[in-house]
């Protein structure tokens, strides 16, 4: 007889990517394979943390050892599931809080989410690496910019977005110097750290990668063809774009792409699925890295199950092995 792993689900967060979570959860949760794991549904919010039974209470859990009590009967976990995109599950506190208790999960580690999770520090670090960025500047609120400032720098058009954080909120492209104001504006109501960076001509792709019994696998290359100037939040959960996988390019564009994401996977430190993506410029012949989602979107919307299934895997058979790598790191 098995004896059934006891998976936490962890979704929810403190972010407005909240919503995302939870459509994730719904699909990972409907493909966790309940013969070889227990499944519990764990929402992390700000009104606290709570186990969310199906047609029950939530029941509280203990902080102090991230266990429930369900039932009368005390109830720990062998591996946490991550689906929350934004803080706290994809910056890096939740996962240095599960490594004080000794708790395998299936995201990067600590350090490399926080660093992930800042798109100016991920493109550094890519860049340290060999890795193609675009040019940026890092902006503070603390220390006010001027367009003018900018403009020194960069040249237009460029992209103005929240530092931290995914979904694209908040993001803008910016073609005039008049609308570089109102941009920075828009961007730093979500963040207290900008980035504006230049703009690559080129043909937009993202790529799942994740870890296998010890070996990087990339999953079919997406392209999007997004409907408005950009990918932005409603490009990607609107119905504003459009997703071809697997993404219709030659064989010398396909090994481009997948070698820089190993690349970037291995620079900094990935493990579990990450989905990183890439503006392809023709003139160069070269993919220039964006940024690196670490809990990357698993709603029936999302890009990482369509790519599962463009590879022939179920997705049951894609989360038993995204949660048995857990315990091998």
């Amino acid at each position: 007889m098995i004896t059934k792993k006891r998976i936490a689900l962890v979704t929810g967060g403190y972010s407005g990517e909240a919503e995302i979570s939870y459509k994730s959860a719904v699909t990972v949760g409907n493909n966790i394979d309940d013969s070889l794991f227990e499944a519990y549904r764990i929402d992390i919010n700000p009104e606290g943390w709570f186990y969310t039974p199906d047609n029950a209470p939530a029941i509280p859990v203990d902080k102090n050892d991230f266990t429930i009590v369900d039932q009368g009967k005390k109830i720990s976990f062998d591996a946490v599931l991550l689906c929350i995109h934004g803080t706290p599950g994809e910056d890096g506190k939740l996962q240095g809080y599960f490594d004080m208790l000794g708790l395998p999960y299936t995201s990067c580690n600590a350090a490399t989410s926080a660093i992930t999770f800042n798109k100016r520090y991920t493109v550094a670090v890519a860049a340290f690496g060999g890795i193609k960025v675009a040019k940026s500047l890092h902006l503070f609120s603390h220390t006010p910019t001027t367009p003018e400032q900018i403009l020194q720098t960069l040249t237009l058009p460029v992209f103005v977005k929240p530092n931290n954080g995914g979904s694209s909120i908040g993001m803008s492209k910016v073609t005039t110097a008049d609308a570089l104001q109102p941009a920075l504006d828009k961007a730093f109501q979500e963040d207290n750290q900008v980035l504006v960076e230049s703009f690559i001509a080129g043909r937009e792709f993202t790529i799942g990668v994740f870890k296998t019994k010890g070996t990087i696998v990339t999953l079919p290359i997406t392209e999007i063809i997004a409907h408005k100037d950009f990918f932005d939040f409603e490009a990607k959960y609107k119905g504003l774009s459009e997703e071809i996988t697997p993404a219709q390019i030659d064989s010398y564009m396909q090994q481009q792409i997948e070698a820089a994401a190993v690349q970037a996977y291995q620079v900094l430190n990935c493990s579990g699925v990450v989905r990183i993506d890439f503006i392809y410029n023709a003139e160069e012949q070269v993919p220039y890295m964006l940024e690196i989602n670490t809990v990357p979107g698993q709603s029936a919307a999302s890009i990482i199950p369509q790519q599962v299934q463009a590879m022939g895997w179920s997705l049951k058979e894609f989360y038993t092995a995204v949660i048995q790598e857990a315990f091998l790191k």
